[in-house]
């Protein structure tokens, strides 16, 4: 996933976005497909699809007709045509405000992860609605950085303990539609019907701290950003204030939980 915005590319590594975020979007990605409980058959077009991880839970759980996967990114458009051998997919280049779709070709169109990155998420969702069918769904899920992403959520509290002056660039601050009543607003604001959301949890288990902490030092998103942009004091005490501050069991691992806020409805 490719975050779409004029000013920051968050996250243009995609080994680095594996280790730091992608492990985890996985199993969140199994919810989200079990949740959705759509029918054999269907023509899916995954939205800023990145390497292609929801797109191959798609095919592995929901039996589609094909998967067209969107992505800005040729190199992770690259790496999902490398990883996913499956004749129902196809990857294009594209973005999510301006699909290169026509109206009504597809029966769903979802995103994973993405939506709070784009510019503007009213004309991405508009764009989603376009090119499904009359009667078919849109979805989306992101993470809940405001609560119970706790990974993310424990290190910008202690950023907010140690630097004030960071806090703005706090992901529940910055990214205001990653809630369930949000979410459904954007979507009900599309026209769309039968809106629903649900909260999907998948654990997040480090081995030990480094596990943990050394993530942030690949500079992936906004926290991994503000980690990297620290001089190397404050760093040391992020990574103590932290350290302190994270439930570590007396074998050293840490279990957390990754929530995220899905959505969805019928065009």
């Amino acid at each position: 996933m490719t975050a779409q915005n004029e000013d920051k590319d968050w996250f243009a590594d995609g080994d680095a976005y594996e280790h730091y975020i992608g492990r985890w979007s996985r199993p969140i990605g199994r919810l989200f497909v079990d949740w959705l409980g759509q029918p054999a058959g269907l023509r899916w077009t995954d939205i800023g699809c990145g390497a292609g991880a929801l797109s191959a839970t798609v095919l592995e759980r929901a039996d589609p007709a094909r998967v067209t996967g969107i992505e800005p990114s040729q190199g992770f458009r690259s790496v999902a045509r490398a990883t996913i051998a499956d004749d129902r997919a196809e990857f294009r280049a594209g973005d999510a405000q301006t699909l290169p779709l026509d109206d009504g070709e597809e029966d769903i169109s979802v995103s994973g992860l993405v939506l709070n990155f784009i510019p503007d998420q009213e004309r991405a969702i508009r764009e989603m609605c376009r090119i499904v069918r009359p009667g078919g769904t849109v979805a989306a899920y992101v993470w809940d950085y405001a609560g119970d992403m706790q990974l993310i959520r424990y290190f910008w509290d202690a950023v907010g303990d140690l630097f004030p002056g960071a806090a703005k660039n706090d992901e529940g601050k910055q990214f205001p539609i990653c809630q369930p009543e949000a979410l459904a607003d954007l979507f009900r604001a599309a026209g769309l019907q039968a809106v629903e959301t649900s909260a999907l949890d998948a654990p997040t288990v480090f081995g030990d701290f480094d596990d943990y902490w050394s993530p942030f030092l690949l500079g992936q998103g906004p926290a991994g950003a503000q980690c990297v942009a620290l001089s190397e004091g404050d760093r040391e005490r992020l990574r103590n204030h932290l350290k302190g501050a994270l439930p570590i069991d007396p074998d050293g691992t840490i279990s957390l939980i990754a929530r995220a806020w899905a959505v969805k409805g019928t065009r």
